[in-house]
């Protein structure tokens, strides 16, 4: 895992109460409840809320541009699952709204299929 993707993560999540977990195509699912096994409560909204159904709210995103680097967070329609697109990873592709909100989607799509968890951000006390 990118260390420079998990520090990006620190920064978007600044909520020092609310830990979060990274999966490896950069989706991240913050736990703002979180259980006694925070990859395993991820893993679980990401298997049920992560894969794209083209035609419903899962296919739905929106895009924010962030200051914390250069790249954009892509929301679903669940608030708590997100994924960061570095500007880099849209060097070879024409940099629009809808195209690095697929890209984002589909990185999300993937990792609720593979389910790889690459980092936990446990900030409970």
């Amino acid at each position: 895992m990118d260390g420079q993707l998990v520090e990006i993560w620190r920064k978007l999540v600044s909520d020092p109460q609310k830990s979060w977990v990274l999966f490896e195509h950069g989706t991240c699912v913050v736990l703002p409840q979180p259980g006694a096994d925070l990859a395993a409560q991820a893993t679980a909204l990401l298997a049920e809320w992560g894969p794209v159904h083209v035609g419903t709210d899962s296919a739905d995103f929106n895009l924010f541009e962030v200051d914390t680097g250069p790249g954009w967070v892509v929301t679903c329609h669940h608030p708590d699952i997100l994924v960061y697109v570095a500007a880099d990873k849209t060097h070879t592709l024409p940099s629009s709204d809808i195209v690095i909100g697929l890209l984002g989607r589909s990185n999300r799509d993937q990792d609720a299929h593979e389910l790889k968890v690459a980092h936990v951000e446990d900030r409970r006390p």
